[in-house]
């Protein structure tokens, strides 16, 4: 699997950052597998509440009526149904994603709904560190679940900062990296002795067993703040939900 790590410390004002990248690939190839039963496996593990949480990404996001927004790493869709309810029919939502079959997904449940909203809704396959998009082009983005499996992270939310407009926001929601250490335990219990063993079931014990690595290898929620600023966010703010379970950071612009 990729691995990127940011150990970050002050030095002449600037940020270290040190990067130990592998791969992508891999994790294209993982999304593409799971993502048949991806959002049966989402209630599953987090008992419907993962639905609550992106409201909250959603609302942090400021997106409103008439908005231009991105669903960054959109995978099933999600963040980006909830978007598009929110900017009704003359706002604009584009759901992008590096898996193919994610988007397949869900172009399938945008076409199996009937909520007339749901037309200003477009799928695209992309890379989050190469965006096709001109600067300041969105008023809000959201990512649920997508940073952590990004490489180089930086350089994400770098073109995140980019194609924002002035003044909007990025609300990131994922897997919070606690730095309590029985909140870290017991996320591990929950990872070991639910997750990993429903996704067995499904054949994806694989799949599931990179959660807990992804993890240990992501940013806590200061290093994350930390991150949103060094990329050029005038504002950054990391919120714990879900019992410290999950995390969600908002940057301005």
């Amino acid at each position: 699997m990729a691995v990127i790590q940011f150990p970050f410390g002050p030095v002449a004002g600037h940020w270290r950052r040190r990067q130990k990248i592998r791969s992508s690939v891999d994790r294209q190839a993982l999304f593409d597998r799971i993502a048949p039963v991806y959002d049966n496996l989402n209630d599953v593990f987090s008992l419907g509440q993962h639905r609550i949480w992106k409201r909250m990404a959603v609302s942090w996001s400021g997106a409103k009526e008439g908005s231009n927004v991105l669903d960054l790493c959109c995978g099933s869709g999600d963040l980006a149904f909830l978007l598009s309810e929110k900017v009704g029919l003359h706002g604009q939502v584009i759901g992008l994603d590096f898996s193919r079959e994610q988007l397949m997904v869900a172009s399938s449940r945008q076409q199996s709904r009937s909520n007339p909203c749901y037309r200003n809704l477009k799928w695209m396959e992309g890379d989050a560190v190469d965006l096709p998009f001109p600067d300041c082009h969105f008023d809000a983005i959201t990512m649920g679940y997508g940073l952590r499996n990004v490489i180089d992270k930086y350089k994400a939310m770098k073109e995140v900062h980019r194609v924002l407009k002035p003044g909007s926001k990025a609300s990131i929601l994922d897997l919070n990296k606690s730095t309590d250490e029985f909140r870290t335990s017991f996320q591990g219990l929950i990872i070991d002795n639910l997750i990993v063993p429903v996704a067995a079931s499904y054949g994806l014990s694989e799949e599931y067993q990179y959660l807990k690595r992804s993890i240990q290898e992501f940013l806590t929620g200061e290093e994350l703040e930390h991150l949103a600023l060094e990329a050029g966010f005038s504002s950054a703010k990391h919120f714990e939900v879900g019992g410290g379970l999950m995390g969600n950071l908002v940057a301005s612009r």
